[in-house]
């Protein structure tokens, strides 16, 4: 059996219960914009994005891996 469901991701949000994060993402953005318009070397860019992500690099790494999983998953393991 296989079912399709189209819809848009702000009801598929609703259908699923899950709260609305547009107002933080775009205030997180705003930061980042902000924080971005005095970069002057990628070096610099790199030290701002590890300071403004939750828990640094460590936060960084666990997001890549729970990505990483997703992908696989939904790839059946293939990559």
């Amino acid at each position: 059996m296989n079912v399709e469901v189209e819809c848009t991701p702000e009801e598929a949000r609703r259908f699923l219960g899950l709260p609305d994060v547009t107002r933080a993402n775009e205030a997180y953005v705003d930061a980042m914009l902000k924080a971005m318009q005095g970069v002057g070397s990628v070096e610099q860019m790199q030290d701002y994005v590890k300071q403004m992500a939750p828990m640094g690099n460590l936060g960084m790494k666990m997001f890549q891996q729970i990505m990483e999983a997703g992908a696989s998953m939904a790839t059946g393991g293939k990559k």
